[in-house]
């Protein structure tokens, strides 16, 4: 694996309207967010988002769609634009983040140039129903296992700071390391009052605690920072990578914005690192 930081974008190519109510998710159609909402992105669009980051060091490029699973229609847009992305040469590891999917499904984003799936266990299986009720943690896992049928790399983390306990972040560890994902985003819960979920944001010293923990259970996997580390890091960040974070997702995320990408790539240069160039 290149020893630089891999850098990671996001597209939120179908946003809002989701039917389930987790309780850390802005994107719910149980709460009040305010978020822009729309069934899927124009294509040329997405494509564009796609070459502007690729300019900034990015190697991956995700393409998120809201609501619980992975329907026909989603299917073949995420088929069509990952096509697209691949036709256009950027040579972008390609991954799609749609929810619930089975196997079929999966093979066929596969043979449309998607290369990996992201699907999130979010957190412990026996802590899930306190942030969850609308569908059970098995789904989830089970299709992170659909994704390694099908073939495609599987890209699976969680969410520290919903009110978990210390055993539960452990739980969620164990069963990331029966998976075996290549890539594991750590996010950080950051409190939002439309959101059911009152915890306060983690102290930057227990979010540490917890990537040096995901270090140590999964010492091989991509360790990407993703949401929540510019509110719990600010502008210091270097911790994070003596931690052993080795990616960070680059530009805004889902439904809030992130730094600048040529702030961010200026910042992780700043330490010293230097940017991956290459997914292997």
């Amino acid at each position: 694996m290149d020893n630089g930081i891999f850098l990671c974008s996001i597209s939120n190519v179908s946003s809002g309207n989701c039917s389930e109510d987790c309780g850390y998710c802005a994107q719910s159609s149980h709460y009040h967010t305010g978020i822009e909402k729309y069934k899927f992105k124009d294509m040329q669009a997405v494509l564009n988002e796609a070459r502007t980051l690729k300019q900034y060091g990015a190697l991956g490029f995700c393409l998120v769609t809201a609501g619980r699973g992975l329907d026909d229609k989603k299917c073949e847009y995420i088929a069509k634009t990952a096509k697209m992305i691949k036709d256009d040469g950027l040579d972008l590891h390609i991954i799609a983040c749609c929810g619930r999917a089975d196997t079929d499904s999966l093979k066929y984003l596969k043979q449309n140039g998607v290369d990996s799936y992201n699907h999130n266990l979010e957190t412990a299986k026996d802590f899930f129903p306190k942030i969850c009720t609308t569908h059970p943690w098995k789904e989830r896992f089970e299709t992170c296992e659909n994704a390694l049928s099908a073939g495609l790399g599987l890209c699976s983390g969680g969410i520290f700071g919903l009110g978990e306990s210390w055993g539960d972040r452990i739980e969620l560890l164990k069963s990331l390391q029966i998976l075996s994902p290549h890539s594991v985003p750590v996010n950080f819960f950051i409190k939002n009052p439309a959101l059911p979920i009152v915890q306060n944001t983690l102290e930057p010293e227990e979010a540490l605690e917890c990537v040096v923990l995901a270090r140590e259970f999964l010492p091989k996997a991509r360790l990407m920072i993703a949401g929540g580390r510019e509110v719990v890091f600010g502008r210091e960040q270097k911790a994070l990578f003596e931690c052993g974070i080795n990616a960070v997702v680059l530009g805004d995320y889902l439904t809030t914005k992130g730094d600048a990408p040529q702030r961010d790539v200026d910042m992780i240069r700043s330490y010293g690192l230097e940017i991956a160039t290459s997914c292997h």
